[in-house]
């Protein structure tokens, strides 16, 4: 089996933190690119080695593929780690990386082609017996309303490439519709550089639970403790939970089953997850696959007490999972994570980049902080405006919601606007507390139109 010894991190943030923190303790030694922009970043004072890849626009930088490449080759580096978003679901860029003779830490091109693309994820899904919503079997053009009313309103138009709620709109009637696809590919192609919508059944107050997988190269893949992410706002997460409060382990069962029957018919190898819709009567339907880790991943590693950073690495290196099915769905804490982001939810959760004046975290038992944020640190107003996760665990999911509740109380920050006030208001919702969210919850707190409409 081959070792690495040399990493490449083509991410930026608490996410290049993360990696750099396992190959430090698996004895790898770790590079670091960053932007013009963040050259004042901790992730770039805490890898051992850095490069600067361009200016601050992260299409002329984190996204920019012969940068990444050079800046690997330019160090020697054996491996790329994508983190998640910018290049970590272009196949273009694993092929790229491979061509280079560098192992991309994450699926094939092959199969992040596949996947990745929604339309084709999801009839992979149709052959294999996985339950979908009705709609479209691949992108739509000219006949994007005919389809719509075969499949009847209400609907939803989404992106076939890419995710994070991107390219993502609600049409209810035939007379928004058309405008409502117009604003989906165009946002899909700002942000994808793919234009290509489908158009699937619109789930009225569904609840999202995903279940994270890892699969290594010999055939084995593995399933853990669902995760629900239904308290979101224009489909972007905001709190993520396991295990959810509305899957029973019947539910759990058939999610499992479902999500490893997909996996498996792609041939998929590393760590990903399958993206689930389930109505109130725990009907669920396949949603999507994210081929990396995710921005929720630890509260995957705070019920399971399994590294999946360190899982990507030794299955990238070729190694073997050495973890049993029935091992990585013991459900050992509930954990809850909070998305601690520069944001202003008074004012429509507008973006709040500026200078930390103060900053003053959580701590103490059952309480984990993943932040690359310092005093004195200037947030730029280029990239996604998360700046911690805050992830609380407890024995069961009402001392987890108190645990949560002291933690978010525990946080000074000073010099910006972040969405804590608006975290400890959910703590407070009846619905919430109850176990009861769907992703429709934030809109009715701040008794807004749903997104999209």
């Amino acid at each position: 089996m081959k070792r690495f010894k040399k990493v490449l991190i083509a991410n930026r943030g608490e996410i290049a933190l993360r990696v750099i923190r396992a190959l430090r303790e698996a004895g790898i030694a770790s590079v670091a690119v960053y932007s013009e922009a963040d050259r004042n970043s901790l992730h770039v004072r805490q890898a051992d080695e850095a490069v600067c890849i361009g200016p601050a626009p992260a299409q002329l930088s984190y996204l920019d593929i012969p940068s990444v490449l050079s800046a690997a080759m330019q160090t020697g580096a054996d491996a790329i780690h994508p983190g998640y978003g910018f290049l970590s679901e272009n196949s273009a860029f694993s092929g790229a990386v491979s061509a280079a003779g560098i192992t991309f830490i994450g699926p094939s091109p092959e199969t992040i082609a596949l996947l990745g693309y929604k339309a084709t994820a999801r009839k992979l899904a149709v052959r294999h017996n996985v339950p979908i919503v009705p709609g479209t079997k691949e992108h739509v053009g000219e006949n994007a309303l005919e389809e719509a009313l075969k499949i009847g309103f209400p609907v939803m138009i989404k992106a076939s490439a890419g995710g994070g709620g991107k390219g993502m709109r609600v049409a209810r009637s035939e007379s928004d519709f058309l405008k409502s696809v117009e604003m989906a590919k165009s946002e899909a192609k700002a942000a994808f550089g793919d234009d290509g919508v489908y158009v699937e059944k619109y789930v009225e107050k569904p609840r999202h639970v995903e279940i994270q997988i890892a699969a290594d190269s010999h055939g084995n893949v593995v399933a853990f403790p669902e995760r629900d992410c239904s308290v979101q706002r224009r489909h972007q997460k905001l709190v993520e939970e396991s295990p959810s409060p509305a899957v029973t382990p019947e539910i759990r069962k058939n999610l499992v089953k479902a999500a490893v029957t997909l996996v498996k018919a792609s041939g998929y190898t590393g760590v990903g997850t399958v993206e689930f819709l389930m109505d109130k009567d725990g009907n669920f339907y396949f949603m999507e696959v994210n081929t990396r880790l995710q921005v929720e991943h630890p509260v995957t590693e705070t019920v399971s007490d399994i590294d999946l950073v360190a899982l990507q690495l030794e299955i990238a290196q070729g190694g073997e999972l050495g973890i049993s099915q029935d091992r990585a769905l013991e459900i050992r804490r509930h954990a809850i994570e909070f998305r601690i982001n520069a944001e202003d939810p008074a004012n429509g959760f507008a973006a709040a980049p500026g200078c930390i004046e103060e900053w003053i975290t959580s701590g103490g038992p059952g309480v984990r902080i993943d932040t690359n944020i310092y005093q004195g640190y200037e947030i730029p107003s280029f990239y996604d405006s998360m700046i911690a996760k805050l992830i609380v665990s407890a024995p069961d999911r009402k001392a987890a919601i108190s645990r949560g509740r002291r933690a978010l109380m525990d946080f000074h920050i000073s010099g910006i606007k972040t969405t804590i006030p608006f975290h400890l208001a959910l703590l407070e919702n009846r619905e919430f507390a109850k176990g009861e969210a769907d992703t429709g919850l934030i809109e009715r707190m701040f008794q807004k139109e749903p997104a999209g409409v």
